[in-house]
């Protein structure tokens, strides 16, 4: 485990045994395109392959909502999340709600 705190997708993780649930724990974040962004982007959609701007602003949104969720964990107690998922939704046009979500537990070695 990295700086004593673990995030993994795993249900289970071998050789810890969870010595408490604390709960469900999320982070979010909303962010919107920008009018440069959609520029560039138009034009690489012109172009095809990779739309660069995306892919960096979503990565960003993902780390920042992790970052979240593993702030409420450690303010639960908790050493670790197991069962991170992570999901996405459109709450308006151009702008999309990135969430971060699993269960805070403490672990310990077996």
């Amino acid at each position: 485990m990295s700086e004593g705190f673990l995030v993994t997708t795993l249900e289970a993780l071998p050789g810890y045994k969870v010595r408490k649930v604390l709960g469900l724990v999320s982070g979010s974040v909303v962010r919107a395109r920008n009018i440069g962004r959609d520029i560039v982007a138009g034009l690489r959609n012109l172009a095809g392959g990779e739309i660069v701007e995306y892919t960096e602003l979503l990565a960003s949104s993902r780390d920042e909502a992790l970052s979240r969720m593993i702030e409420k964990a450690k303010a639960l107690g908790a050493n670790a999340v197991l069962g991170a998922r992570f999901a996405s939704s459109a709450v308006m046009s151009g702008a999309a709600e990135i969430v971060a979500y699993g269960t805070a537990v403490i672990i310990e070695p077996e």
